[in-house]
């Protein structure tokens, strides 16, 4: 079965969360509306009726009233008469409103169910109602009180119907616009979902491509921007990047381990193969085999290197840590160095009293070994080595310092590499691992090699390790 998409599926919970929105919008259409349309009907009821109230008032004499004003309408009752206001004859939102006697006599005004209510007593300042026909009406009284007027009564009447106008159109709007709404928000959903998700398009076709061309060095493109797939596939990238990095390590540390394997190997096949032609001496047998010793220790250094450098990459448990004297392994390392004496070159040392380190001595000894062999390897005849080790500002301090033929700028960063050697035509010893296991203890515990060359002058590596 085909997966649905995800730009389906947004926009498929969007609309039904629209729908679910219509629905409770209808609901209240239908039925709350209706409640607060009935009450707003009664309350508009009440109001008109109040302000007609103040629309009626009782004259003794017709020369009481100023006849140059605007004069609405009189009428005679009792023994005057009756001013009533023009407006008062208008039926205002279907409120009709009438003038009565307290024997329900109509005055004056408007009342379509005169006759079905003639029987409904009045209810100062009550809301009543009666059914007329199948249909609800809403009936408000008020007594007058002013002079001349006590035995008068304001009604005003109106159908709840008033608002069925009102309510239908909101309905028939709302069936007609909501479900287009719906509709426009979804094609509207569907098109954003469209364009947010295509850079998530580019990241998968961009990632599949790399991996069905093997071409690590393809990066994803999703032009300008900050936003968080923006930062994904920068994050890819510079994943991809490290990635090829380590590709391409991978790659030369291979070819650089195969060529160095391949030598050894040659000359241990070229012996075997001399010694076997024809009967030898026992000076030859012990000669050819000499030879095969020394190329299966050069081997068998060069295996132990890689296996070393595989667990310094994966971080393995094989290197536990401990509290380390790093004052007593430095005295120690250059004590026993200092035997050598290869070229005639001196080492002498100064190490700072009780400095320790959380590490693995094991490793951190091999890291010294390894920079004093350096220094000896590219040493002049009758030079001098100097190590010395210190704590400053919260870091500890190794150097090993040397007078002897300097690395040139360009070749200091080269120096790291696995397999790499500045000057082979002045060594001729080495596999060129030594200074890249002593930056790979050193990234192990935290720490890094810097090197300050000059050619023809000496150099100095300095390890620095994070005090805890």
């Amino acid at each position: 079965m085909k997966r649905l998409s995800i730009r389906f599926r947004i926009t498929f919970w969007f609309t039904a969360a629209l729908i679910l929105v219509v629905l409770f919008t209808y609901v209240a259409i239908f039925f709350v509306s209706d409640q607060i349309l009935q009450k707003t009907i009664r309350d508009n009821l009440i109001e008109i009726v109040e302000d007609n109230v103040d629309e009626v008032e009782f004259y003794q004499s017709i020369a009481d009233v100023n006849l140059s004003d605007d004069v609405d309408h009189f009428i005679r009752y009792g023994e005057g008469y009756l001013e009533i206001d023009d407006d008062f004859l208008d039926a205002v939102n279907q409120v009709y409103t009438a003038l009565y006697q307290e024997d329900d006599v109509l005055l004056y005004g408007e009342n379509p169910i005169s006759r079905q209510v003639s029987g409904v007593g009045f209810a100062d300042g009550h809301v009543q109602h009666i059914h007329v026909d199948d249909r609800k009406y809403y009936i408000f009284d008020r007594k007058l009180t002013e002079d001349g007027l006590e035995e008068l009564w304001l009604r005003g009447v109106v159908s709840e119907e008033q608002g069925t106008v009102q309510n239908s159109t909101l309905i028939q709007i709302s069936i007609i616009f909501l479900p287009l709404l719906v509709l426009l928000a979804s094609v509207g959903g569907y098109w954003i979902a469209a364009r947010a998700l295509g850079p998530i398009q580019e990241i998968c076709r961009t990632a599949d491509q790399i991996g069905r061309e093997n071409d690590l060095k393809k990066r994803i493109d999703l032009g300008g921007g900050q936003d968080e797939l923006h930062q994904l596939a920068d994050s890819f990238n510079d994943m991809f990047e490290k990635l090829d990095k380590a590709f391409e390590a991978e790659r030369q540390f291979t070819s650089n381990a195969s060529h160095e394997l391949r030598t050894p190997m040659s000359v241990i096949l070229a012996q075997c193969e001399y010694i076997l032609e024809e009967p030898r001496t026992a000076g030859e047998y012990e000669e050819a085999l000499k030879v095969i010793q020394r190329q299966g220790k050069k081997m068998s250094g060069l295996i132990n290197d890689m296996l070393d450098f595989a667990r310094l990459d994966s971080h393995s448990d094989r290197y536990g840590k401990e509290n380390v004297s790093v004052t007593e392994l430095v005295t120690s390392v250059c004590t026993d160095m200092a035997l050598i004496r290869e070229k005639g070159i001196s080492l002498r040392f100064d190490a700072e009293n009780d400095v320790t380190f959380y590490g693995n001595r094991e490793l951190l000894s091999r890291l010294l070994i390894n920079l004093i062999s350096n220094a000896y390897r590219y040493g002049r005849e009758d030079g001098h080595i100097f190590v010395r080790l210190w704590l400053g500002n919260g870091k500890l301090c190794l150097s090993v310092a040397d007078d002897g033929i300097g690395i040139d700028r360009e070749e200091q960063q080269k120096i790291f590499r696995r397999f790499y050697q500045a000057d082979n035509s002045r060594s001729g010893i080495g596999l060129g691992l030594g200074l890249s296991m002593a930056q790979e203890i050193a990234r192990f515990h935290g720490g890094e090699v810097i090197v300050e060359s000059t050619p023809g002058k000496g150099s100095v590596f300095t390890l620095t390790l994070p005090m805890p």
